[in-house]
């Protein structure tokens, strides 16, 4: 998925404490393949989720979204799906740090989650970290991410942003 700093898409809500195996059930772990992983994304919390999604829509959720096991499938299924941010009240940390480390855009903003219903059309600035509420006209701040952690995403993740790095130090 190429980076865009800005991104358009439609809202899917969710509740609090969505875990990893509820965001890829464990049954679909012997992949690594985002767009296999993709196909069963949400499918045990919202069937047909996967093929309802569209590139560029976003995930939004309560508190402690990404709780449970440790493992990279989760954000990579989200990915696999089309699924361009997460916005939560809160995340697992875990969760947090391998949706950086496969160059998933995740932001925490309690107030712009009271705000969001499934189907409303989003707009989000990643490099400002602001999210609007198209379909309501409001704006929410979050937290910007440093520029060393947008510089993951915008590499697609923590692997292909050392590449890049080793690329650039060999070419010196």
């Amino acid at each position: 998925m190429e980076f865009k700093p800005v991104l358009e898409g439609k809202a899917w809500r969710y509740g609090a404490n969505v875990d990893t195996d509820v965001i890829i059930p464990a049954r679909y772990l012997t992949s690594y393949d985002p767009a296999e992983l993709g196909r069963h994304c949400l499918e045990d919390l919202d069937p047909g989720f996967a093929e309802r999604v569209r590139p560029g829509d976003m995930v939004v959720a309560e508190e402690n979204f990404g709780s449970g096991s440790s493992r990279e499938h989760a954000p990579l299924a989200l990915k696999g799906c089309g699924v361009s941010c997460v916005i939560a009240s809160s995340f697992a940390r875990i969760f947090y740090r391998n949706a950086i480390n496969v160059g998933l855009p995740i932001l925490e903003c309690p107030e712009a989650v009271a705000d969001i219903e499934t189907g409303h059309r989003l707009r989000v600035d990643l490099e400002k970290g602001t999210i609007e509420n198209l379909d309501t006209g409001k704006i929410f701040q979050s937290t910007p991410f440093p520029e060393s952690v947008r510089e993951i995403i915008r590499s697609g993740g923590l692997v292909e942003y050392v590449r890049r790095r080793l690329r650039e130090r060999d070419e010196t």
